[in-house]
């Protein structure tokens, strides 16, 4: 297997940070993209990965795209992320997160965590046990904007769709607007809630079945199985779920002149937004579009930091500059004639001198 700096997603990377704890258990990678603008601040991703050289990726890839995210985003925060190796039975213990928050102490202060897939507010808690390097706590555990970023995630995409549907269908309402929406956890299931309160239509889909069925029951939509979804005729589709899904394959797939959705790194490889354009689809920047909850973690990590508070008001604030960030990258894009995520990745850039 080649070495990982010599692999595609190495992207002259600050620091890749093994951690192995035999006590505990714990096997994890935490990476650094970059600290040009501020500490690398990204969640923790457990997963089981069958292929273990899969974890170095999504580490590589993910802590790139929060160094992006956080620049384009405007936060004095770099980028990092962490992925803690879960065995098959996805067995998390408290001896592991406490190894894990030691490992997270042991950079100093250059990483920043928070949740991510597979973590939840109670992992983070224990974690901060260990380290103060930790954001996006419970009120009562010393977080100050609300806890859980998924909603604050939500909302931003929610915003971002609008923007999408007003940019490429010349509607400024989101009434009868078919969205097609892949994954219904805590970010999915949020920006499905907020799409239906603005009558939109949906359709959705979750390799939980059950749960996709109980959120198109609640709000009046159509469930597909989900294998079907990106298969699916509508005005938007909103990939929420795991990324790499817009491949040669999936792209082929699609049925919609918008791509708007919260999942990280939805492209799998750089061309696959030449693709999109080359289709005329309209694509939002994941890490532009899905930046409502790093916004808010990262808000209260710095206030607390400096001994001030962080209020939602505060946050919703920043995360309704999202759409104005979108038209931004969008008109560069329609000027240039380069791809929307080329746009913004040179943007981004430019923001963490590279």
């Amino acid at each position: 297997m080649p070495a990982f700096w010599e692999e595609p997603d190495f992207d002259n990377h600050e620091v890749v940070h093994f951690v192995k704890d035999r006590a505990s258990g714990l096997t994890a990678i935490i990476a650094l993209h970059s600290t040009h603008l501020g500490p690398g601040a990204g969640g923790t991703r457990f997963w089981h990965y069958a292929d273990p050289a899969m974890a170095m990726r999504d580490a590589l890839r993910l802590s790139r795209g929060m160094s992006y995210k956080n620049a384009m985003a405007g936060l004095p925060m770099g980028g990092g992320k962490a992925v803690i190796l879960a065995d098959a039975a996805r067995a998390k213990t408290p001896a592991m997160l406490a190894a894990f928050g030691d490992a997270v102490e042991g950079l100093g202060g250059r990483y920043v965590t928070a949740e991510d897939v597979g973590v939840s507010e109670a992992d983070m808690v224990a974690v901060s046990q260990r380290t103060r390097h930790v954001t996006g706590l419970p009120v009562a555990s010393g977080g100050s904007a609300g806890g859980d970023p998924g909603p604050f995630t939500a909302y931003g995409i929610f915003l971002g769709v609008k923007a999408a549907v007003e940019q490429q269908l010349g509607k400024t309402s989101l009434e009868g607007v078919h969205v097609a929406v892949q994954g219904t956890g805590s970010v999915g299931g949020g920006l499905a809630r907020l799409l239906a309160g603005e009558g939109a239509r949906l359709t959705v889909a979750d390799v939980d079945a059950a749960r996709a069925a109980a959120l198109a029951a609640e709000l009046g939509g159509v469930v597909v199985p989900a294998e079907a979804i990106m298969d699916t005729a509508c005005d938007v589709f909103s990939p929420n779920a795991l990324g790499a899904v817009l491949d040669d394959a999936g792209i082929a797939r699609l049925r919609a002149p918008i791509v708007a959705g919260g999942a990280n790194n939805q492209l799998s490889r750089p061309h696959h937004g030449d693709a999109l354009a080359a289709r005329g689809i309209l694509y939002a920047p994941d890490y532009v579009i899905n930046a409502g909850g790093i916004i808010a973690v990262a808000l209260e990590y710095l206030a607390r930091e400096s001994g001030q508070d962080c209020t939602v008001d505060t946050v919703r604030q920043r995360i309704e500059q999202i759409p104005g960030r979108l038209r931004d990258i969008w008109a560069q894009s329609a000027s240039t004639g380069q791809s929307s995520d080329r746009v913004a990745d040179a943007m981004a850039q430019a923001l963490i001198g590279r």
